[in-house]
């Protein structure tokens, strides 16, 4: 029972902090887009829409219906947090039955082109009930299924088909970016792998997370001293306040795609861009950080004075 009170107030969490992110980003994009870009600038970002039904639009994103561009991700982590007290209940049961059950839900909504409503049409963006794949198997990993795949992650098949994947995905990824490169290979093999369904999580999508995961396991252990490196901090701090650090981050990418329709699109420009927004989110998750710390300290006795 206290399990499912601590999700369902970080649910909340969530869902709070997306709803504010969703007013303020609604005016960043509605505001400085008509100041600098135009309505081009609106509507690549998803808010024209806005402009000319307010009252619909506010109250389709409040039930998460309506998503502008980089706001898909909340949604569908506060939809697979709702659903974790049930995916542990399951876990904690029979591990193996309940990873089989998240399969046929993710081929069943794949084929059948399951998907949640958005408005004005469509799904969305990231299908969640073809994302909870990933997300239930990061869990049964969690709960004893690393132990039972150790042999495996640990044998030197996975090594040579793990990395003989990873370069397949590396070409056909250059592929499908590089029209010149893709025509050394077969059409019909370039199409299989782009464009790259994001959606619905395709299927190479999730073994190229698997084989990665492996891989990580086996040759970076867990107490490997190169993790204390302090050159690894910042990117520790935004792990331990990821909830601030992604609304931060959204703001920053649509300033700095201002910056550069407005300025400049040199390399230099977007690896000053790029330089400032880390250095800023760090500073964001440094200050929770130490805020976070500074709330957990004992409260000095409050003095008596006798009379």
């Amino acid at each position: 029972m206290i399990t499912v009170t601590r999700v369902i107030r970080r649910a909340w969490q969530i869902y709070v902090a997306y709803v504010f992110l969703f007013m303020v980003y609604l005016v960043e994009v509605g505001y400085f887009g008509q100041k600098f870009g135009g309505m081009q600038q609106i509507r690549a970002f998803n808010v024209e829409i806005f402009l000319e039904h307010p009252a619909e639009v506010l109250f389709r994103g409040l039930i998460l219906m309506f998503k502008p561009v980089n706001m898909d991700v909340l949604p569908l982590y506060i939809v697979l947090i709702l659903a974790s007290p049930i995916m542990l209940f399951g876990l904690l049961h029979s591990r193996n039955l309940t990873l089989l059950a998240s399969f046929m839900v993710y081929f069943a909504a794949r084929h059948f082109g399951w998907n949640f409503p958005s408005y004005p049409g469509g799904g969305w963006f990231f299908n969640p009930l073809a994302w909870q794949l990933l997300y239930v198997s990061g869990a049964w990993f969690a709960v004893g299924g690393a132990q039972d795949t150790m042999l495996f992650i640990r044998s030197r098949a996975l090594l040579v088909l793990g990395t003989a994947y990873l370069v397949f995905a590396l070409v056909m990824t250059m592929a499908g970016r590089f029209s010149e490169f893709g025509e050394m290979f077969p059409s019909w093999l370039v199409s299989m792998f782009n464009p790259n369904d994001k959606t619905n999580l395709a299927l190479y999508r999730y073994l190229h997370f698997l084989v990665v995961a492996f891989f990580v396991v086996r040759f970076l252990p867990r107490d490997w001293p190169g993790l204390q490196l302090r050159i690894f901090r910042p990117a520790i701090l935004c792990g331990q306040q990821s909830l601030e650090t992604f609304c931060a981050g959204i703001f920053l990418a649509f300033a700095a795609h201002i910056v550069m329709v407005e300025v400049s699109e040199a390399i230099w420009m977007q690896i000053i861009l790029a330089v400032v927004g880390i250095v800023i989110m760090t500073l964001i998750a440094w200050y929770r950080h130490w805020s976070n710390m500074v709330d957990k300290l004992p409260k000095p006795a409050s003095k008596t004075h006798s009379v």
